[in-house]
C-alpha cells in the first residue's frame, strides 16, 4: 500500500468520523428539541368533572385531570355539575361561548342535548373529547374521542359475572338501580339486568335519578322500601361508586347483616374499600376514572399541539373483589382508584 493511498484513507476515515459525530450531535439536538417541557402550556381547556367537589367518583376523575394538567402544562378550568344533566348542558353552552381551545365533556346529558353544542363548538374550531358516558352521534358528526367504559358490554359482563360468582338461579330476585329513562346512560345497568334475566333471575328495576350520585343518602327510603317489598332479593346492583360506597347505610336501614344481600356496582373509592372491609360489598366493576380525567386532557393537547387523532380508550378494566381489593386499597384512599 502506497503512502499517498494511506494518507487519503486516513483523511477519509477522519471525514467519516466527523460526519458521524456531527450526525449524532444533530440527532441529540433534535431529540432534545422533541422532548418539550410543559409542551401544552399555551392550550386552554375546560374540563367537566361531572359531580360536585368532593364527590367520590368525581374526585378521582378530577385528580386524573389535575395530573394531566401538571404533566402537560395545559391551562385547565374545571367544571363541577353535581351530576345534574340540565346544569351540564348550560355549562357546556357557556364553555362553547368562552371559546377555549378544547372541551372535555361528560356525556350524561345525552346526544339530543350535546350534539347541537358540539356542532357549534366545531364551527368555532374547538376540539372536544367525551368521558364516562359516550356520545356516539357527536363523534360521528363532528369528531372527537371517548375515554370510558363501553356501557352496554361492561354492564352485560357484570350481570354474567354476578350469576356465575354468586350462583344465582332461576327465580332468584335481584334489584338493579339505573337511569333507565336514558338509553345511553342507562345502557350499562339495563344490560346488567338483561344478562341476569337471561339466566332466569327475576330483576326488579329501580330508577336512580342523578341526584342520588350527588347525595347517596337520598336513596335510603327508596332502597329500603324496595328491599322490604322483595324480602327474598339476593343481590342489589348500584349504578355508581357513590351509591355502592353507601351500601352499609342502606343495608343497616333495611335491617340486613353484612353479606345477607349481595351488594354489587361500579368503581372503587375509599368508601367502597371500607365497605369491602366490613363485608358489605362483594363485587365491583372497575372503570378507572383516573384515566377518564387524565386521557381527555392528554388527547386534546395532542390534537391541538401536534395535530394527532383523538384517543379512544375502553377503561373497563375488570373486577375488584373481596380477594383482591387490598391491592388497590391504598390508591383508592388517595383518590386515585
Amino acid at each position: 500500500m502506497g503512502k499517498s493511498y494511506l494518507k487519503r484513507a486516513l483523511r477519509g476515515s477522519a471525514a467519516v468520523a466527523l460526519l458521524v459525530a456531527t450526525l449524532v450531535g444533530v440527532g441529540d439536538a433534535a431529540q432534545a428539541a422533541a422532548l418539550r417541557d410543559k409542551w401544552c402550556s399555551k392550550v386552554h381547556i375546560r374540563f367537566f368533572v361531572g359531580g360536585a367537589e368532593g364527590d367520590a367518583f368525581g374526585t378521582i376523575v378530577y385528580n386524573g385531570a389535575k395530573q394531566a394538567a401538571a404533566d402537560t402544562g395545559a391551562q385547565v378550568d374545571y367544571v363541577f355539575s353535581g351530576w345534574v344533566n340540565e346544569k351540564m348542558v348550560q355549562q357546556l353552552r357557556e364553555a362553547v361561548a368562552a371559546h377555549p381551545d378544547g372541551i372535555a365533556m361528560m356525556g350524561h346529558p345525552g346526544e339530543a342535548a350535546v350534539v347541537p353544542l358540539a356542532q357549534e363548538a366545531a364551527k368555532s374550531g374547538i376540539k372536544m373529547m367525551y368521558q364516562n358516558v359516550p356520545v356516539p352521534a357527536a363523534v360521528d358528526k363532528v369528531g372527537g374521542g371517548y375515554i370510558g367504559a363501553q356501557q352496554a358490554p361492561q354492564g352485560h359482563a357484570l350481570g354474567v359475572e354476578i350469576v356465575r360468582r354468586f350462583g344465582l338461579k332461576k327465580d332468584d330476585v335481584a334489584i338493579v338501580l339505573g337511569g333507565f329513562d336514558d338509553n345511553i346512560r342507562g345502557a350499562r345497568e339495563e344490560s346488567t339486568a338483561k344478562a341476569m334475566e337471561e339466566a332466569g333471575v327475576k330483576v326488579v328495576r329501580l330508577f336512580a335519578p342523578p341526584e342520588w350520585a350527588a347525595d347517596p343518602n337520598l336513596a335510603i327510603p327508596v332502597i329500603t322500601a324496595t328491599l322490604q317489598a322483595n324480602p327474598k332479593a339476593r343481590a342489589i346492583v348500584y349504578p355508581g361508586g357513590q351509591e355502592l360506597g353507601n351500601a352499609a347505610t342502606y343495608m343497616k336501614a333495611a335491617g340486613k347483616k353484612p353479606g345477607e344481600v349481595i351488594n354489587v356496582g361500579f368503581d372503587t373509592s375509599p368508601q367502597i374499600v371500607e365497605a369491602f372491609n366490613g363485608g358489605w360489598v362483594q363485587l365491583t366493576a372497575d372503570q378507572q376514572p383516573f384515566q377518564q380525567g387524565y386521557l381527555p386532557i392528554l388527547s386534546l393537547c395532542e390534537q391541538i399541539v401536534y395535530g394527532l387523532a383523538p384517543i379512544n380508550v375502553d377503561t373497563g378494566a375488570g373486577y375488584v373483589t373481596p380477594e383482591n381489593y387490598k391491592a388497590v386499597a391504598g390508591l383508592a384512599t388517595e383518590g386515585l382508584r
